[in-house]
């Protein structure tokens, strides 16, 4: 099997700048688009040493099991749900609502956590003002807890795995990048440069949604094929 996972990190260097006042250190991903289980589709994600940091396994995309399917599940390596990425129906534009845990419904169903809502081609066209690069916007994130404040513009091209989740003021807090591996597009690199402002199961669920919103639009023998059934939703 190709060896799609980073390499591991440099230990840190010793001396004077360690009794300065420590950043957050950024959390570097390597995120393959297959499921390691027979018959499943979803995502692959390795930390930097090499070892299964998130999983997401999909059974299937045909039968009434899964015509019926309405949310996709980021586990960590021990098949625990971590966050749930639910798909918002009849709604003008392509929404996504990330859940804490496994999302479930009723009386117990845990708080939503972020929304995530495609950007109309009409309405915006470029990213946000203060943004360096100027790229097109691709989605909207809103917060929908107290405890995740503020709001991001997804701006890049998820076709190109070049794709960048910028705060108000224009700074990226994760980025996809491009990774040279013989399967070519279905692997890449997710970087989240400060992890204490959005966590990386919240950057994989962003990618999720994307995914679910433009996967299917890369082309040639390697575009995915969407986790979820198609619905009403524009």
């Amino acid at each position: 099997m190709a060896k799609v996972h980073p390499d591991a990190a440099r230990p840190g260097v010793t001396g004077v700048e360690e009794e300065e006042p420590k950043l957050a250190e950024a959390t570097a991903l390597t995120v393959w688009r297959k499921s390691l289980l027979f018959n499943c589709d979803g995502f692959t994600v390795f930390d930097a040493s090499g070892g299964l940091a998130f999983r997401v396994d999909c059974y299937g995309t045909s039968g009434s099991r899964r015509r019926h399917a309405e949310a996709v599940v980021l586990m960590d390596a021990a098949g625990v749900p971590l966050i749930t990425v639910r798909h918002r129906r009849l709604s003008l534009s392509e929404h996504w609502v990330v859940y804490d845990g496994d999302g479930g419904e009723g009386d117990d169903a845990p708080r939503p956590l972020l929304s995530v809502r495609r950007c109309h081609a009409r309405l915006l066209r470029h990213a946000h003002p203060s943004s360096p690069s100027k790229q097109k916007a691709l989605a909207h994130i809103t917060s929908l807890s107290p405890a995740l404040p503020g709001a991001y513009v997804v701006e890049g091209s998820y076709a190109q795995r070049s794709v960048a989740v910028r705060d108000a003021h224009g700074v990226a807090v994760a980025e996809m990048r491009r990774k040279e591996s013989p399967v070519g597009d279905e692997v890449f690199r997710l970087v989240v440069s400060d992890p204490r402002r959005l966590g990386a199961p919240l950057a994989m669920g962003i990618v999720i949604a994307l995914d679910e919103m433009f996967g299917g639009r890369t082309g040639g023998a390697s575009a995915a094929r969407s986790l979820l059934p198609r619905s009403w939703s524009m």
